[in-house]
This record gives C-alpha cells, sequence and structure tokens, in this order.
C-alpha cells in the first residue's frame, strides 16, 4: 500500500493504472475509521483493479467548528487497518492540496440538500460538494463508495455527479452496526461506554417502529419514535423526519409513496454527541 500527499504523485500512480486497464474503485473518508468503512473498502477491493482511500478532514463542510476541532484522528490506525483489507493508495493531502485557494463555490439541489441535515447544518452539504467534487476531479474513479448510514448525503452525491456530468458509478453499501445495533461511526469513540449502550435505544426505537407503523398512522408512528427515544434520560431527538426515498420529502401518510424513509438526529450524552440513523419502511 502507498501513501501520497500529492496530487501529482498519486495521479502519476493512476495514470500508470489505466493504461493497464485496471478499474479504479474510491473510498473517501475523513479518517476516524472503523468497520464501517472497511466494508467499504472490501466492497472496492472486490469489485476493482486498484482501491483508493482519501483520508481527509474536511474544514467546508463543519458548520460547528468545535464539531471539527473535537473530530477523532487517528492516522496511523487508520493506514494500519487499510493495508489489512487490501487498499492500493491511501491519498492523506493537506488543506492548502486540497483547497490552494478558498473555495467559494456553491452547490444548491433543492430538497435534498435544503432538508433535515440541509436544514439543520447550514452550509454543510455545500461543502461535502465541495470536497466531493474535488476528489473526483482527482481520482477519476470508476466507482466510489459510499455508507447507508449517510443517507441523505448519498442523495446528494448522486445529484452532484448529475450536475458535474460525469460516468462515476456511487455504489451504496449497508450500514455496519455494532452487536448493540448502534451504527457504526467515527463519532462513537466520543461516547462513553454508558453513552454507547444509551445510544443503542436510536435503533431499537426505530426497528421496532416498523411492526408500529403497520397499526399506526405515519404521524402516530413518527411521535412514538420521539417518545420513546426521548424517554431515556441523555437522548434528546433533534428531528426525525419520514420522507420520499427518492425526493426527501416529508410525507404526511403512508400512502403518499411507495419509497418510505426515517431520517433521525439525536443527540447522546452529557457532552451531546450528534448521531443520526435512519430505518426503511417501505420500497
Amino acid at each position: 500500500m502507498k501513501v501520497f500527499t500529492k496530487i501529482v504523485d498519486l495521479q502519476a500512480a493512476l495514470s500508470c493504472d489505466r493504461k493497464q486497464e485496471a478499474k479504479i474503485g474510491f473510498v473517501p473518508t475523513m479518517g476516524a475509521l472503523h468497520a464501517g468503512h472497511a466494508s467499504l473498502v472490501e466492497r472496492s477491493v472486490k469489485d476493482n483493479d486498484v482501491t483508493v482511500v482519501s483520508i481527509f478532514l474536511n474544514p467546508t463542510q463543519f458548520n460547528d467548528k468545535s464539531d471539527l476541532e473535537h473530530y477523532p484522528q487517528t492516522f496511523e490506525a487508520d493506514c494500519e487497518m487499510l493495508e489489512n483489507v487490501g487498499a492500493d493508495y491511501v491519498f492523506a493531502p493537506s488543506v492548502r492540496e486540497i483547497y490552494p485557494t478558498p473555495d467559494t463555490r456553491v452547490f444548491d439541489f433543492p430538497p435534498v440538500t435544503t432538508v433535515m441535515e440541509g436544514a439543520k447544518r447550514p452550509g454543510h452539504f455545500n461543502g461535502v460538494c465541495q470536497v466531493v467534487s474535488r476528489l473526483f476531479d482527482i481520482v477519476q474513479p470508476d466507482y466510489a463508495y459510499f455508507g447507508e448510514k449517510d443517507w441523505q448525503q448519498i442523495a446528494v452525491v448522486k445529484r452532484l455527479v448529475q450536475f458535474m456530468n460525469s460516468n462515476i458509478e456511487i455504489v451504496e453499501c449497508p450500514i455496519v452496526r455494532e452487536e448493540s445495533g448502534l451504527a457504526m461511526s467515527s463519532r462513537n469513540e466520543r461516547l462513553s461506554s454508558d453513552e454507547r449502550m444509551l445510544a443503542a435505544n436510536i435503533y431499537k426505537a426505530l426497528k421496532a417502529s416498523v411492526e408500529k407503523a403497520k397499526t399506526l398512522t405515519l404521524g402516530e408512528t413518527r411521535n412514538w419514535v420521539v417518545a420513546e427515544i426521548n424517554a431515556h434520560e441523555g437522548l434528546e431527538v433533534e428531528y426525525f423526519s419520514i420522507v420520499d426515498g427518492l425526493t426527501l420529502v416529508d410525507l404526511d401518510s403512508w400512502n403518499d409513496s411507495e419509497y418510505v424513509v426515517g431520517c433521525i438526529t439525536v443527540y447522546c450524552g452529557s457532552t451531546p454527541i450528534r448521531l443520526i440513523d435512519h430505518i426503511k419502511y417501505k420500497g
């Protein structure tokens, strides 16, 4: 496995691979890797001749600067994991390498960029689009792999690919969960062991709500999930939206769509950590 910090060096290596007609897979990350990331890399290794993994903590997607400052960074452990799962190249650029000048581009794809996380974290998806478009231009992969935990982000990236008029295929990979059911996330590292157990109640409620939805209206189901999670001291729902899985628009009735997804954000712990998850009801 080779580690690159400069765009020119990575592109030189990829140019040689393309001359051999290699298929190139790409997994963009911000580091602090876990088994969920490993599953994405393993999928890419299986599908492609060459797999590139980026480790870049992108400042433009953090609307809360303290969140950026506290984001875990574990570069040596990340590289060890990536070598173990068969990654070929790690791209770990500096901020100046990715943004030699301030990125003033604005990406706006309503409603996918303006609802839920887009509404709660102003500027977040613009930053995501800035860095992903930059990385796509640098790597020029055939396939790019994203985890379904960041479900809304996948919808945004798909719109970005259309906007770029790109042939990159976005591959969605299933959520990897801890034994408790908690969706794996780099943010979980900031939870104490007791808080991790507490956070497991998020998916427990979501999973139970699928059965509840058979007899409750959509609105009643939404209210039940919020009440069930908020009943646990130390958990507070920021929002729970039940939306059309394609447009991400809020629904009023189960009959309004054939593809229905519930998306939730919950604050957990005494120093609240923001956790996201989702559940599919139909489709």
